[in-house]
């Protein structure tokens, strides 16, 4: 009977905690389809505010939420297509904002993030578990959303949306899922080559010290490429707004020639604000040399445009330098690859040599200039993929090629980076050393005088106890210097006092020791300097001579005034005990009595006969007292 409870106890939290994980589970499920729902509503609203703001709607409202669904795949990288044209050849549309893909990245991050935190009663999910369900809910939406799609103004290539949806969320998911669980690189960095972890018997060694040192320049790598890439990016969109600036008339009348009404103006404004990351890394391609293409035969660089660009009425289409070189804008292209290279030099410095760490601390020469050289190339690939993402078609004919080639953007980021970031790095590398070199070598030249001035107080210490052992010192009688030894006269005052007489000649048969082991010595090599103050010895303070030489020099002193110095005490005689019996002994010893003086002999006298005194009684032994047992 037991057993069948024991049992039965067993099987109950083995289903509580499978009911506990299935919730979790399907709470993640849920949290990617309410992403993927949310995305979805926020192009909704917007498209259907713009249709009822709209003087002239095209089409009803089934038609604005098939719209606000077509862009909502633009979002995840799907092609669109637009079968109504005035040629009557369906029309690509792939310029993918990057504003609006940063919707449902965002939100997709952060469902999968919190996925992973354990609500109360629930277990924790594992990191691909959360991954899975939350991509699942929202791909499971997305398949929804291509369906209902297909039957509006803009269709979708059924296949090719099916291969790119799911590339966002899975991604988004990732990073979250990386992100809650605290960013581990162990995991990532083991599977690069060189960056692997030891065996377990070396995980205490030097294995272990070297791969955590190929970690770390590893996220110094990684941190380095991204300011790279962000400075890059920033440098791009600050050239968009100065050549917006320049061309601001042109950028006007084209604003205005594509709406006449303020609701369209507004959703002329929005997406142009969709796009401006995408011009951002136009501005970058720009700049770096390559440029972009403004249809199949026209290429804008800074040295040149060539070709008839194939513009299309738009605002930021207008901001193109279609004059050529020589411009403001041209030659402001070149500070921003150069500032991005200093960039990635600087983030690469600041750890392999900072500015208050130690010389043997610093990164070797190789080590720095290769960390700079993978920062490049990992800028150069993020580069290369926002430009894979920024271009594509607008139409047909002419319009199939626009935007950035992103393999060109790509080798020359690489260029620009590693061409200055390397030798930037090492530069500086090379300054800060240079700083640090120079205070080494003084520290090391200290320590060297050091040695020196140290051999040469040893010498000096060993002739001084030669000679003080040969020497003897001879008492001050208090009337000067004269008559005494040199060295006495050289005594301080303290030493010099007549009653210092007792240990001036308790000097003389003392061992001689050397007492200027400590004393620095003099920058001229002589004889280092006395100690700057002498304790006086408290041995012989008390002394009864000592004590009469000091009195009679203070009376000396006073002129008279004061009196002889006391006459010692009298000893105590010991007072005779009884003639027989023990003696008490001592409750507690303390301190021993001095002995007595013995009495000079005497002559003994005649014994008077007296009357015989009775026998003293035998005294009794006493108890001992308990306090002097304790």
């Amino acid at each position: 009977m037991t057993q069948v409870s024991e049992r039965s106890t067993t099987l109950s939290s083995a289903s509580a905690a499978e009911r506990g994980r299935a919730a979790a589970l399907t709470a993640a499920f849920l949290r990617g389809a309410l992403a993927a729902g949310l995305g979805l509503g926020s192009l909704a609203v917007l498209v259907i505010a713009a249709w009822i703001s709209s003087p002239y709607p095209d089409s009803g409202a089934g038609g604005a939420l098939h719209i606000a669904a077509a862009l909502w795949l633009l979002a995840h990288g799907a092609e669109l297509v637009r079968p109504d044209t005035l040629s009557g050849v369906p029309a690509p549309i792939g310029v993918v904002p990057l504003l609006v893909v940063a919707l449902p990245v965002w939100l997709v991050y952060r469902s999968s993030r919190d996925a992973l935190e354990p609500d109360a009663g629930r277990p924790q999910l594992t990191a691909l578990g959360g991954l899975c369900t939350v991509a699942g809910g929202y791909l499971l939406v997305g398949a929804a959303v291509v369906v209902y799609a297909r039957g509006g103004p803009l269709t979708t290539d059924t296949l090719g949306t099916a291969l790119r949806l799911p590339v966002v969320p899975v991604l988004s998911a990732a990073a979250g899922v990386w992100v809650a669980s605290g960013r581990p690189l162990r995991p990532l960095l083991d599977r690069l080559p060189g960056l692997r972890s030891p065996d377990a018997g070396d995980a205490e060694g030097a294995g272990a010290a070297v791969a955590a040192g190929r970690r770390r320049r590893a996220v110094v790598v990684m941190r380095s490429a991204t300011a790279g890439a962000a400075v890059l990016l920033g440098g791009g969109l600050v050239l968009v707004a100065g050549s917006l600036i320049w061309h601001a008339d042109a950028a006007q009348e084209s604003f205005l020639q594509l709406a006449a009404a303020w609701s369209g103006r507004v959703a002329v404004l929005l997406l142009s604000l969709a796009l401006l990351p995408n011009a951002a890394v136009w501005g970058a391609s720009y700049a770096l040399g390559p440029g972009f293409a403004l249809g199949t035969s026209a290429t804008v660089t800074p040295l040149a445009v060539t070709g008839h660009p194939a513009l299309p009425p738009f605002p930021l289409l207008a901001a193109v330098p279609a004059e050529g070189p020589g411009m403001a804008v041209t030659w402001a292209a070149g500070a921003v690859p150069l500032l991005t290279g200093l960039t990635i030099a600087w983030f690469t410095v600041r750890v392999a040599a900072p500015p208050y760490a130690e010389r043997d601390e610093a990164w070797s020469a190789r080590e720095t200039a290769l960390a700079a050289a993978l920062a490049g190339a990992g800028c150069a690939v993020l580069t290369a993929a926002l430009a894979a993402l920024a271009g594509g078609p607008l139409g047909t004919a002419r319009l199939v090629e626009f935007g950035p080639v992103w393999w060109l953007t790509g080798v020359a980021a690489l260029a620009w980076t590693v061409g200055i970031g390397v030798p930037a790095a090492l530069l500086v590398r090379a300054w800060r050393l240079r700083e640090r070199r120079g205070t080494d070598e003084q520290g090391e030249a200290d320590e060297v005088g050091d040695v020196t001035e140290a051999g040469k107080t040893d010498e000096v210490s060993e002739t001084k106890e030669v000679d003080k052992v040969n020497e003897v010192d001879e008492v001050n009688d208090g009337s000067g210097t004269g008559g005494a030894d040199p060295d006495t006269a050289k005594r301080p005052w303290w030493r010099r006092l007549p009653w210092r007489r007792g240990e001036v000649a308790a000097e003389k048969d003392a061992p001689v020791e050397s007492g200027n082991e400590d004393v620095p010595p003099t920058l001229d090599g002589t004889e280092p300097a006395e100690a700057p103050y002498d304790f006086l010895p408290m041995d012989d303070w008390h002394d009864r001579d000592t004590q009469e030489a000091r009195w009679a020099a203070i009376k000396q002193a006073s002129g008279g005034l004061m009196t002889d110095f006391p006459p010692a005490p009298p000893t105590p005689e010991p007072e005779p005990g009884p003639e027989s019996g023990p003696q008490p002994e001592a409750k507690l010893a303390t301190k021993p009595e001095p002995e007595p003086k013995p009495e000079p002999a005497t002559k003994p006298e005649p014994e008077t006969p007296t009357k015989p005194e009775p026998k003293p009684e035998t005294p009794t032994k006493p108890e001992p007292d308990a306090k002097a047992a304790d």
